[in-house]
């Protein structure tokens, strides 16, 4: 296996905890340990006696059931938790495609959704969006993508770095062609609770087709990225088995209280969503506000779900200069296109955080100056 460097973790890793705005982040507003036990009667005194051994390969029982309310036809003994949703990719990608398989992956995406199958030798196809299609994907293009080796197809939605959420249509579309060619669909479904009108929430992939994989994570929707609390969901006995003999070879078990805290989050899911919510919606709105000012200087297509957007800004060429410029003048962190997309001239701006109207008051003092 031989995997190229992740560019948005390696631009990160210099920037992000030296940036005193960041306003980029994929995660929403996050919560302290004093916050979280507060949701549930005598929780801290019980993180207190929690013991510091070893937990299940698959998740502590309570957990698996927390995580199994998520959906509507998933049992426990069907999720297999991670450590984040980073290692849940990898260690899926490595029980199910092996050298000469071809898999379809949405573009633009997380790059280990496409790297981790180049790296196992396997042929990737992206299926590739655009903001002049409102950054949709076009179920015509995935049956024309189609190979008699075709092991697996890879979708994101609600969809980073652009919001775009589909219509059930689309996404029925898609689980019609993959069931039809019986092919493996793993759905990066970590934004998902994020919608800005409930009434647009999808089903998850696994209740909606039997060969589903839904992949799930606390740290986006959640805001509770230090957990490094991740999920598959799957209703294939063998696949989950070949998950964990993979797992055997990573982190073996998560942390015991990460998966403590990882319980009572989900438990109280109702509040931490509506909190992370109501920031974003309000958020969102001063965003809008903001480029509706400056129709000249920036295009974008609007999100519909998530903390996330792709914007584009005028007459830029260099956009990783222009990052690189405007986190020198006015200190503020946003992350390039081509970390996605080394095509890209757009940059992804992050709105799911308390601290995004000071960020975006000191970006907007840059750019109405230039």
């Amino acid at each position: 296996m031989q995997l190229r460097p992740f560019r948005l973790e390696r631009y990160y890793d210099t920037r992000e905890f030296a940036a005193p705005y960041m306003m980029s982040a994929s995660d929403c507003e996050t919560w302290t340990v004093a916050e979280l036990t507060a949701l549930d009667p005598n929780a801290a005194d019980r993180l207190l006696a929690l013991s510091l051994g070893y937990t299940p390969t698959t998740g502590h029982p309570d957990l698996r059931a927390q995580i199994a309310s998520l959906y509507g036809q998933v049992q426990p003994e069907e999720v297999i938790v991670h450590a984040g949703a980073e290692e849940a990719v990898f260690t899926f990608m490595n029980a199910v495609l092996e050298r000469g398989d071809h898999v379809i992956v949405h573009h633009p995406a997380y790059q280990s959704l496409a790297e981790i199958p180049r790296s196992l030798g396997c042929d990737v196809t992206p299926w590739a969006t655009s903001a002049a299609r409102g950054w949709a994907l076009d179920p015509d293009d995935l049956r024309h993508a189609i190979r008699p080796s075709t092991r697996a197809i890879v979708i994101n939605v609600p969809h980073s770095p652009t919001g775009w959420l589909p219509p059930a249509a689309t996404l029925d579309a898609i689980v019609s062609i993959a069931r039809d060619h019986e092919i493996v669909l793993f759905s990066d479904e970590v934004y998902r609770g994020l919608e800005y009108d409930d009434r647009d929430r999808l089903p998850t992939v696994v209740d909606a087709y039997e060969h589903g994989v839904s992949l799930g994570v606390m740290s986006k929707a959640y805001g509770l990225a230090g957990l490094r609390i991740g999920w598959l969901a799957t209703h294939s006995p063998a696949l989950a088995r070949r998950v964990c003999q993979v797992k055997d070879y990573t982190t073996i078990c998560s942390s015991a209280p990460s998966e403590y805290l990882a319980t009572i989050a989900l438990a109280h899911r109702a509040e931490v969503l509506s909190r992370n919510v109501g920031i974003i919606r309000g958020n969102l709105e001063l965003l809008r506000s903001f480029l509706n000012a400056r129709l000249t200087q920036f295009s974008w297509v609007p999100p519909r779900a998530g903390p996330v957007a792709f914007v584009e800004p005028a007459r830029v060429t260099d956009v990783e200069g222009y990052c690189d410029m405007v986190l020198e003048r006015a200190g503020v962190l946003l992350l390039p296109g081509t970390v996605f997309d080394e095509a890209s001239r757009a940059v992804r701006v992050g709105f799911g955080r308390r601290s995004f109207p000071k960020a975006l008051d000191r970006f907007a003092a840059v750019v109405d100056s230039v």
